[in-house]
């Protein structure tokens, strides 16, 4: 779908703003300003076309003490647009300074009046700085972002503070002996993030030249209707005639992957913030950092800001056990954990699926319904089952989703989950055969036209993608890598700019593809070290630079979600360490495919291991590793998080920090853990293996949401299908006539 349809079936902000609630009104006299002079290579870089802008306005919207004033006047200059001042404009209206005004009628009749004001304002191709208290008056705001781009100068507490403590701040509504500047500030940032079009996060002690020249560059990028577009791995070379056109963010959300057989990357660059940006949001909550990090990835052509924190809110708040959402645990020695295993699940899948349904909801169009296909090897499809459950009622009346997994090789934790879930438009299928397979025959039904098109003629329906594959299920990993980061600032165990590494047990390669991204993006990630089980094929490819699979199978270990011979997500890093040869990665994959492996040359190999390090565990050491650190600390890992444990011990050189990635909850693996720690006589129930994990009071205690979904679980058996495509394509057509009616 079009960024332009996409806009005309959406968007206006769904916040109702409470018009009697407190709060405030301030000026930055221009008599305060500072001029400044600008040199010839800042006024180059800052230029902008005025007539970029069309009939709209730059509305600058901030705190008391941003700099609104001071900032317009610069960009003024700079595009040679007029300036106004709202406060001017207020005080000429009412032939009174604000403070008198304030002073004169009080504080509600005083945001009417404001309000009002602002509201019967109507100018074009201005820049416009507005008051602080002018977002809580819901029409005039609206009136504002009708006719302008409504840029929120992000400025820190600090900056603020020192601002104001020179000035005359008696015309702040609410301010007052027993409500401080901090105060007011966290109150006064809800009415901002429901406004604004595009943020200027600001760094500690930015200059009102700096911010201006963020202004233009934010407004250059909103107005761009090719920023944040998308393209295909193997998209052949820009002037080709045979290059398809750029895909947008709604786009790549929708159809999950090009028609070539690719998978969608960023068409440029990921953005990269400065170390004073990754600073400011080193104090921020996880939400906020998520917030910040989809502004800059999501172009809000496709997702308004309001509307994305919306998403976020909902997708990190109460379904995660942790306020953290994503803690970081010290283990011993430079050793750290990341726990991805707060949300509703128990896996690091959580996090990218508990935010694409809202995605997916938001950007589909109306047009047909949409069957959710995936293949699983356990953390995958407990994770999407739950992330579309919790959709609103009218959302799952247009989606249902359908996850096939091997019937055998699966955790009876993940499984027993999959099965609980039991509303009409969610199903899991048992597969007669291993993870490899299900992804292969899931692919090909993708892949089939006929089949698709029989699907979609039929009853309506699309298929789409919600793992890995899908663009959108990456950005919030790299939100998780990034606030790792963040954390061991606030914890003192690291200053800005100190290198880390990252070991993440491995299978499809999208999560530590991910740290790689967060490097890309700023983070200073020195080594990610890749860990394996003996389904090992990437630790070769990473050693020799041959991906090769021609005389491997799959043998089943104790963390099958691991066990993967084919990565799909290494398709998308060979992409970014080739600098975007889609001719070079389709070549390559195309051999995969066709000849079962390929040898990347020997440039890309340097960059590979100058990324990479990697080794692959046994199931005895895992099982020792578990069985070690609960008897050393009381903490105990899940199988995937001991074997990456193992293969830090055994190549991390302990010059810096060390995070071990944990995936998953020690509850999913309860038998393996319960074999490690040498318990006798374990039961085959999932249910029976969680009261006996629970029994050892163990750290991290048993995980809520996991033991609630159990008990819904009763006597109800998975459906099974026999390992053919054809029957499972069966499976689907059933699924569908259960939920969606042919057409006509």
């Amino acid at each position: 779908m079009s960024r332009l349809l996409h806009l005309t079936h959406r968007h206006f902000h769904r916040h109702i703003c409470d018009q009697s609630l407190i709060s405030v009104s301030w000026n930055i006299a221009l008599s305060c300003s500072k001029v400044f002079h600008f040199s010839k290579r800042a006024k180059s870089k800052l230029s902008i076309p005025s007539s970029l802008l069309g009939e709209k306005n730059i509305v600058l919207l901030g705190a008391p003490g941003a700099g609104k004033t001071t900032v317009a006047v610069l960009v003024g200059q700079i595009t040679g647009l007029p300036v106004i001042d709202v406060n001017e404009v207020l005080e000429k209206t009412w032939h009174m300074s604000v403070a008198q005004k304030l002073q004169e009628v009080g504080e509600e009749l005083f945001l009417q009046e404001e309000g009002q004001i602002l509201q019967e304002l109507s100018t074009a191709r201005s820049i416009i700085s507005l008051t602080g208290s002018n977002p809580m008056h819901r029409c005039s705001m609206q009136h504002m972002k009708k006719n302008g781009i409504v840029v929120y100068l992000d400025v820190p507490l600090e900056d603020v503070q020192q601002r104001l403590e020179g000035m005359n701040v008696d015309h702040i509504v609410g301010l007052g002996p027993s409500v401080s500047i901090q105060e007011m500030f966290q109150y006064w940032r809800q009415f901002y993030h429901q406004w604004y079009d595009v943020r200027v996060l600001c760094q500690a002690g930015d200059t009102a030249e700096a911010v201006a020249e963020k202004v233009l560059d934010v407004i250059k990028w909103y107005q761009d209707s090719n920023s944040g577009t998308f393209t295909s791995t193997r998209s052949v070379a820009k002037d080709s005639e045979f290059r398809r056109a750029p895909s947008f963010f709604t786009d790549v959300v929708i159809e999950g992957l090009p028609l070539d057989g690719g998978l969608y990357v960023p068409a440029s660059q990921l953005p990269e913030l400065t170390a004073g940006e990754w600073q400011r949001l080193a104090g921020a909550p996880y939400s906020e950092r998520a917030q910040v990090l989809f502004e800059k990835c999501i172009h809000p052509n496709d997702v308004l800001a309001a509307d994305l924190r919306e998403m976020v809110v909902k997708a990190y708040g109460q379904n995660f056990s942790c306020n953290r959402i994503a803690p970081v645990r010290h283990l011993s020695g430079c050793q750290f954990l990341l726990e991805l295993f707060h949300g509703p699940t128990a896996s690091f899948k959580d996090f990218a699926l508990q935010m694409l349904p809202q995605l997916f909801a938001y950007c589909m169009p109306r047009t047909c319904n949409y069957l959710i296909l995936v293949s699983t090897s356990g953390d995958t499809g407990s994770a999407v089952l739950d992330g579309f459950f919790c959709l609103s009622d009218a959302d799952k009346q247009r989606i249902a989703v359908l996850a096939f997994f091997p019937e055998e090789g699966i955790s009876q934790i993940w499984k027993a989950q999959m099965i609980s879930y039991t509303a009409e438009n969610i199903k899991a299928v048992g597969v007669k055969s291993d993870f490899d397979f299900c992804r292969r025959t899931v692919k090909e039904i993708f892949t089939n036209p006929d089949y698709t098109g029989f699907l979609t003629v039929e009853y309506g329906t699309a298929l789409c993608h919600a793992d890995s594959t899908n663009w959108a299920c990456l950005l919030p990993q790299v939100v998780y890598h990034a606030s790792t980061y963040l954390d061991l600032i606030n914890q003192g165990v690291i200053t800005f700019g100190d290198a880390i590494d990252v070991c993440i047990p491995t299978g499809n390669f999208s999560n530590i593809l991910t740290a790689v991204y967060a490097k890309c993006m700023g983070i200073p990630i020195r080594k990610i070290i890749c860990a394996l089980t003996q389904n090992n094929t990437l630790t070769d490819f990473i050693k020799t630079g041959k991906y090769d699979v021609r005389r491997r199978s799959m043998t089943a270990s104790l963390s099958p979600t691991l066990d993967v011979l084919k990565s799909s997500s290494v398709e998308r890093y060979l992409h970014l360490v080739s600098r975007g040869d889609g001719q070079l990665v389709s070549k390559l994959f195309s051999q995969l495919e066709e000849q079962c492996h390929f040898q990347v040359p020997d440039i890309l190999l340097r960059r590979i291991q100058h990324h990479f390090v990697s080794d692959w565990c046994s199931e005895e050491e895992c099982l020792a590793a578990i069985y070690s650190v609960y008897r050393s600390t009381g903490y105990i890992l899940n199988v995937h998080t001991a074997g990456a444990k193992v293969v830090a011990d055994r190549l991390h050189d302990g010059a810096c920090p060390v995070v071990i990635v944990s995936t998953a909850h020690p509850c999913t693996s309860a038998a393996a853990v319960l074999q490690a720690l040498r318990i006798n006589e374990i039961s085959h129930h999932p249910t029976d293996q969680l009261q006996m994990l629970n029994s050892l009071n163990p750290v991290p205690a048993i995980h809520k949401a996991v033991t609630e979904r159990l008990a819904k679980l009763h006597t109800q058996e998975s459906q099974v299908c026999p390992a053919d495509p054809s029957d499972m394509m069966d499976t689907i057509e059933r699924f569908l006539q259960q939920n969606f009616m042919k057409v006509a």
